[in-house]
């Protein structure tokens, strides 16, 4: 049986959290493992979910409502033991500095492109493998 990797995707929006399942496709890259995707439409559905753990990278919209990504990820970083690695989407590239504020591992801009986007959820799952956790 194939290793799978369990993606959280976080966003009020159904078309960013379409866009997140799209461009990654069944697998980021060749050199990871297929994706499994968990998504939440509210803040606490999300925290309920990473308290329930299985969850290797989570995928937070900086512009959710009524709590953004940004918020979200500080609070789970304090919170959650062990938090996942986090890839942002940040509506402006000027937004990353709030990314770093965040803790967020990594950030990318909307609309979701589909390279860009794979290239850094990839390099988290990889990442993730690394440390073993």
């Amino acid at each position: 049986m194939q290793p799978t990797a369990t993606v959280l995707v976080y966003s009020d929006d159904s078309n960013t959290r379409e866009q997140v399942r799209l461009a990654t496709g069944r697998r980021p890259a060749p050199d990871v493992p297929v994706v499994e995707f968990v998504e939440c439409a509210t803040p606490a559905a999300a925290i309920k979910e990473l308290d329930k753990g299985g969850i290797d990278v989570c995928v937070l919209d900086g512009e959710a409502v009524p709590m953004g990504g940004m918020g979200l990820c500080r609070q789970i970083k304090d919170e959650v033991f062990q938090c996942p690695p986090v890839l942002l989407l940040i509506a402006r590239p000027q937004d990353a500095w709030l990314a770093t504020w965040s803790r967020a591992e990594a950030a990318v801009t909307l609309p979701v492109e589909p390279v860009e986007f794979a290239g850094a959820l990839a390099a988290l799952l990889r990442q993730k493998r690394l440390q073993g956790v």
